[in-house]
């Protein structure tokens, strides 16, 4: 069981810490800080430059955190709570990720979650270093989750009567 969480936390947060770079750094491709600010200004976040930051920053050292087993569950976390906005606000309500759909956040927020639930396991730095945070940091990452979730959906309905008002 625990070279599976290692597999699992070693594949899924370096590929989510690899898309946080691309977002913040330009790296693999990607458009970096401004490019991302931009795309998500022209998606009504506002301040766009913050919310980018936070995003990528989720991913990035979310991604570092949930891979090497570091101060679990804050990883999963923090990537569980870019997943919760990434579905909320860019993906929903489609499903499948050829058509721009949720399938890979999905897929990702599932498997931090499980992780998170999980622990680490023992081939972790967590278990190396004696550092395990406590379930009730757990329970206040849920509670964030679901805050920037409400956030992001009143956020978002708020666009859209302001969108329909100047229709």
């Amino acid at each position: 069981m625990d070279v599976g969480l290692l597999l699992l936390r070693v594949i899924v947060g370096l590929l989510l810490a690899g898309h946080g770079a691309q977002k913040l750094f330009g790296w693999f491709g990607g458009n970096g800080i401004q490019g991302f600010t931009g795309w998500l200004a022209s998606m009504g976040f506002h301040p766009a430059r913050a919310w980018a930051l936070l995003a990528g920053a989720c991913e990035f050292a979310g991604g570092l955190l949930f891979a090497l087993g570091l101060f679990s569950p804050l990883g999963s976390l923090a990537i569980g709570a870019s997943m919760v906005m990434a579905i909320s606000r860019v993906h929903w309500p489609k499903i499948w990720a050829s058509e721009g759909g949720i399938e890979l956040a999905l897929i990702n927020l599932s498997a931090v979650t499980a992780v998170g639930i999980a622990g680490p396991g023992a081939i972790s730095l967590d278990r190396v270093l004696g550092t395990p945070l406590s379930s009730i940091l757990s329970l206040i990452g849920v509670v964030i989750v679901l805050v920037v979730w409400i956030v992001g959906h009143v956020n978002s309905a708020a666009r859209q009567a302001r969108k329909a008002e100047s229709s």
